[in-house]
C-alpha cells in the first residue's frame, strides 16, 4: 500500500496527494510489486536496494547510493502484539530513504504506529520537505514508544508478581517468558539503533541543521535510557522467574502434603470396616444392637486424633 503526504509551504497545509511532488512523503507500508515498480521507475532505483528493505530480519543501519543521490536509514521500531491473551511486544525495521533532497519515502512491512502520529497531523513542527528534521522526528518519537512498551512491560511484571504467591499453573510462568521474549526483542533492537544513531550523530551522512542538533541529542538520550531500563526490567523479571518457579513448586509440595494427611485421615474408617466386615466371630460387636452407630463414633474419634496429630506436626 502506497500513498503520498504534503505539506504545503505556503500554507503548512498538511494532504494526501495522488501524484509525487517535490518535498512530499511516500509512505509503503508492505509494498506489493506495483509498489516497487513505482518506486523504482519514479526515482531510478535498483530494484534490490527496495529487496533490502523487505527483510524483517534487516538491522539498523545507514546506507547510501551515491549514484543515484539516496540516504538510507534503517531503524527498529516496537510492535505491539497480543497473542493468547499475552501482551507481547517484538520490533520490525522501518527504512527511511532522502532522495536526491527532494523526496522522503519510508518502507515497512506493516503499519507503524510511530508514523500514524504524523499522518494525522499530531506531532509539532513536521513538514515532509523538511527531511532531515523529519528523519530526526522519528528516531526520537522511536525512543519514546521503546519508553512507553517498557513502562506497560512493567505493569505487566507487577501483575506477576502480584499473582505469585498463589501461583500453582505454569501458564504464570509461560506469560513470564513472554514477557522475557519481548525485553529481549527490545534490549537487541535499541542496541542496534545506538550504534545507528551514533553514527548518524557524525554528520557524515547527512547535512545537519543547527535546530535539529538538540533534537538528535535527546533522540540519543532517550534511547539510552531506554537500554538501561531494559536490562533493570531484565533483571527484575529474572529474579521474579526464579522466584515463580520456587513458588509453584512449593504450592505443589503443599497440595501434595495436605492430599496425603487427608487420605491417611480417611483411610482409618476405610480399614475398620475392612476389619469388622471380615468373617470372623465378632463376641460382643455381634449380640450388641448398637455396634453399628458405636463402630462410627470410634472411627471418627480416631480420623479426629490423627488429623489432629497432623495438624500438630505441620503436615495437614
Amino acid at each position: 500500500m502506497l500513498k503520498i503526504y504534503n505539506t504545503d509551504m505556503k500554507t503548512g497545509s498538511f494532504d494526501m496527494l495522488k501524484k509525487i511532488r517535490k518535498g512530499c512523503w511516500i509512505d509503503v507500508v508492505n509494498p506489493t510489486d506495483e509498489d516497487i515498480d513505482f518506486l523504482t521507475r519514479s526515482f531510478h532505483m535498483d530494484a534490490s536496494f527496495i529487496g533490502y528493505l523487505l527483510d524483517d530480519e534487516e538491522q539498523p543501519r545507514i546506507d547510501y547510493d551515491d549514484d543515484e543521490d539516496i540516504r538510507m536509514v534503517i531503524v527498529d521500531v516496537p510492535v505491539r502484539e497480543k497473542r493468547k491473551n499475552a501482551f507481547t511486544i517484538s520490533t520490525s525495521p522501518l527504512a527511511i530513504l532522502m532522495i536526491q533532497d527532494l523526496y522522503i519515502v519510508t518502507v515497512s512491512l506493516q503499519e507503524c504506529e510511530i508514523l500514524k502520529s504524523f499522518k494525522q497531523g499530531k506531532v509539532k513542527d513536521f513538514f515532509s520537505y523538511k527531511k532531515t528534521r523529519f528523519t530526526i522526528q522519528i528516531l526520537y518519537r522511536t525512543a519514546t514508544l521503546y519508553l512507553r512498551y517498557l513502562r506497560i512491560l512493567s505493569k505487566e511484571i507487577e501483575k506477576a508478581e502480584n499473582k505469585m504467591l498463589h501461583a500453582t499453573s505454569n501458564r504464570d510462568l509461560v506469560n513470564l517468558l513472554n514477557i522475557e521474549k519481548s525485553l529481549v526483542y527490545i534490549t537487541t533492537s535499541l542496541k542496534s539503533n545506538e550504534m545507528m544513531l551514533e553514527k548518524f550523530l557524525k554528520g557524515n551522512f547527512i547535512v545537519f541543521y543547527e535546530e535539529d542538533d538538540e533534537l538528535l541529542e535527546d533522540a540519543i538520550i532517550e534511547n539510552k535510557q531506554c537500554i538501561e531500563m531494559a536490562n533493570l526490567y531484565r533483571e527484575i523479571l529474572k529474579s521474579t522467574a526464579d522466584s515463580y518457579a520456587t513458588i509453584i513448586s512449593n504450592n505443589l509440595n503443599v497440595s501434595m502434603k495436605f492430599l496425603a494427611g487427608i487420605t491417611i485421615v480417611l483411610s482409618i474408617p476405610t480399614i475398620v470396616s475392612s476389619f469388622i466386615g471380615m468373617n470372623v466371630p465378632l463376641g460382643f460387636f455381634s449380640s450388641f444392637d448398637g455396634s453399628f452407630p458405636l463402630l462410627i463414633v470410634l472411627s471418627l474419634l480416631f480420623s479426629l486424633l490423627v488429623a489432629w496429630i497432623l495438624k500438630k506436626k505441620n503436615m495437614l
